[in-house]
């Protein structure tokens, strides 16, 4: 009976971690891969096939990232490309042509996340500011803080000006009792 409620729940949590830990997307003949499989907005995409034969040259093309070259890879028969996804790419399914001498054509598809990759600024004063220079902010002047530490230096003595005060009043009140 143990078994017949978790068997349900163990496929689906097995199921969902296989699809989920897809590096790579091949073709169904497993010549083209696209590395990584589910990449974000402002990722460099690498595409590698065997598709080509003994080709050393190719030409491919994303629907997002536009049109790149297959260039001999580290291995021999393998074809490599690269290309940048824009930071404007949207999230779904992107699309990869391939096509090598003389009539070869491939295509293969893999995941757009719709997440750019890198800092995304946010707040104010220098952390909004951080690829600035020192004591800039975001809009190039100064942030008033003259270091990033200021706030935290102010953070914490605050913290403990509120410890000192209640420490005093414990004492005072008792002293009061006491008497």
């Amino acid at each position: 009976m143990r078994l017949a409620r978790k068997g349900p729940q163990l496929v689906l949590v097995l199921g969902a971690l296989a699809l989920s830990a897809s590096p790579a997307v091949a073709a169904p003949d497993g010549d083209v891969r696209v590395n990584p499989g589910n990449a974000a907005p402002g990722t460099t995409v690498t595409v590698s096939t065997t598709a080509c034969g003994k080709e050393t040259y190719g030409k491919g093309e994303s629907e997002a990232g536009g049109k790149f070259h297959l260039l001999p890879g580290d291995r021999e028969g393998v074809l490599v490309g690269r290309f940048t996804l824009p930071l404007d790419a949207v999230s779904g399914t992107d699309t990869v042509t391939l096509k090598c001498p003389p009539r070869i054509k491939q295509t293969v598809t893999y995941q757009i996340s719709g997440q750019p990759v890198g800092a995304v600024e946010a707040g104010f004063g220098w952390a909004a500011g951080a690829g600035a220079g020192a004591g800039e902010g975001a809009d190039g002047g100064s942030s008033g803080s003259g270091s990033p530490y200021a706030l935290g230096a102010l953070l914490l003595g605050g913290a403990a000006a509120g410890v000192l005060v209640r420490t005093r009043r414990r004492r005072a009140t008792a002293a009061g009792n006491g008497a």
